[in-house]
């Protein structure tokens, strides 16, 4: 089988405390892959490894099949991710937040903005600055940046944090409605 995401005997220590021991993962085409744990338990440090924000101290990873070695931009521009709390700029809305987003990324496209807004639920609170926000309404505006980038790999820590029970069925099937376009998705939750 070919994994898309895969890693053998991932470790990363900062100094002597083992953050992630022997992590093993191998993720197919078109999965839903969940990192279960307490918080603390290392789901995060599992998903920087992946992105490039935190170095292995040892063990490998591929992503399409390929080592990971330095930052290859064409490797990670076809990840979307919003890992802990993601950076917005608490003055602007929605909208001028994911325009930023979009053109550091070298992909504006309004339409797409528009879609990822309206996909979560936010198209109404266009006027609403981020710092307006519940934490349920910050946290769809994560999953619309990463929804907004269209990627082959979607990552997402903690997804359904601060959601009510309606906001969670709404990210579920969400999750499910990428899952079927042939997306990965993987996400990290203390909730089963």
């Amino acid at each position: 089988m070919n994994y898309i995401i895969e890693t053998q005997n991932l470790t990363k220590c900062y100094g002597e405390h083992a953050a992630v021991r022997d992590v093993s993962l191998h993720v197919p085409q078109g999965a839903i892959y969940g990192l279960l744990g307490r918080n603390g338990a290392g789901k995060t440090t599992v998903m920087k490894m992946l992105l490039g924000l935190a170095r292995p101290t040892s063990g490998s990873i591929l992503l399409f099949g390929r080592p990971v070695k330095g930052f290859p931009r064409d490797i990670y521009s076809r990840i979307g991710s919003s890992i802990e709390a993601p950076g917005f700029y608490p003055h602007m809305t929605a909208k001028e937040n994911l325009t930023i987003f979009s053109r550091l990324t070298g992909k504006p496209d309004p339409s797409r903005i528009e879609q990822a807004l309206d996909t979560v639920g936010l198209s109404s609170d266009s006027q609403k600055t981020f710092s307006q926000y519940s934490l349920g309404m910050k946290q769809r505006l994560a999953i619309a940046q990463v929804l907004m980038e269209d990627e082959p790999i979607l990552i997402m820590d903690e997804p359904m944090n601060g959601l009510d029970r309606e906001g969670i069925k709404d990210i579920r099937e969400l999750i499910l409605e990428e899952k079927l376009k042939g997306k990965i998705i993987l996400l990290a939750s203390h909730n089963s």
